[in-house]
């Protein structure tokens, strides 16, 4: 399975010099726990609800400051086309919870741990689906009495 399938497309993105009232108005409107800093069609960083926390009202930032005072401008990424394995070596390697997911450069999408969450879910409903049934199926309880005399 390729990334592409599995990561929320379109990314919420903002330019290099968005307010940080702007950035946390959006987060809330697309419900997500980050955005992706992008100018001129590059990616250059990502803001998370930490960052705006700890860096921006925590570190007595005004609200009226750039996106670009918070940001973490180092990102691990991964292409859309990566095997969906590729981006779990990622996730454990760099020891983030967002990846931005790249098309020949341009940012496409973005890959999260609740992404891959819901990955291993559906395999497992794939996996024990049968298995689960044929439980329901039979009755709960002791094993039903089959008339052998019990063993001494």
């Amino acid at each position: 399975m390729k990334v592409s399938e599995v990561m929320t497309a379109p990314p919420v993105c903002v330019g290099l010099h968005v307010p940080l009232v702007e950035v946390t108005r959006r987060m809330a409107e697309r419900a997500v726990g980050s955005v992706l800093v992008v100018e001129d069609g590059v990616l250059r960083g990502i803001v998370t609800d930490r960052d705006l926390a700890v860096r921006g009202m925590g570190g007595g930032l005004e609200p009226k400051a750039s996106v670009d005072a918070v940001m973490s401008p180092r990102v691990v990424t991964v292409e859309a086309t990566d095997d969906l394995e590729v981006a779990y070596r990622t996730f454990r390697r760099a020891g983030v919870r967002r990846l931005p997911v790249l098309d020949a450069g341009r940012v496409v999408g973005v890959l999260t741990i609740d992404d891959l969450f819901l990955d291993v879910f559906r395999r497992l409903s794939d996996l024990l689906g049968p298995v689960a049934w044929s439980v329901l199926q039979e009755p709960p309880g002791p094993p039903a009495d089959t008339g052998a005399p019990d063993e001494p």
